[in-house]
């Protein structure tokens, strides 16, 4: 479980202060739910987010624990160095929008036909429950020739969730190499 604290100044100079302090500054908010301005160590907060097995985790501020969604971050422009994040609660019952990642299986034979494996899509919008949220969409690429895709339609929902992106939106592909 990640621990984190709740900010005591809102103030500008205080987020310098604890940024300087190497903390991450976060706002965890929910449906019918007051938000809450929390930091997090960076370094742990980073270390498990790479480590986590599902979408959502839990979270401990100053006492109470809760389940929480990455719905946005910010990077500083010229370092890419994280600065700012959005945990929204995941709420049992409540349906709203998570974005599920996409992971592959195998090698595209268009590879071998000098191809290029391509990323259209890294996460896929989804309105769901949390009960109901998929870990991620598994998919075996190894049939994928040159100029072949996997489109949105070609993906199995889970039941109770529902995808709002066009059904002709390619996810991956191979494309002829130049």
């Amino acid at each position: 479980m990640l621990d984190g604290i709740v900010r005591d100044s809102m103030t500008k100079q205080g987020s310098k202060t604890l940024r300087r302090d190497g903390y991450l500054i976060a706002n965890i908010y929910g449906k019918g739910l007051e938000n809450i301005s929390a930091a997090f160590k960076k370094n742990d907060f980073i270390k498990y987010l790479r480590n986590k097995e599902t979408i959502a985790f839990d979270v401990n501020v100053s006492g109470t624990t809760l389940k929480v969604v990455v719905q946005e971050y910010q990077l500083e422009p010229i370092s890419s160095d994280l600065l700012h994040v959005d945990l929204m609660v995941a709420q049992p019952g409540v349906r709203t929008s998570y974005k599920v990642p996409v992971t592959v299986e195998g090698t595209p034979k268009g590879l071998k036909n000098k191809g290029l494996f391509i990323f259209h899509k890294k996460r896929v919008p989804v309105k769901c429950t949390v009960e109901n949220l998929p870990k991620s969409f598994h998919l075996q690429v190894a049939d994928l020739d040159t100029g072949n895709s996997v489109l949105v339609r070609d993906l199995t929902m889970p039941e109770g969730v529902e995808c709002f992106l066009d059904p002709r939106v390619p996810l991956v592909g191979v494309i002829k190499a130049k």
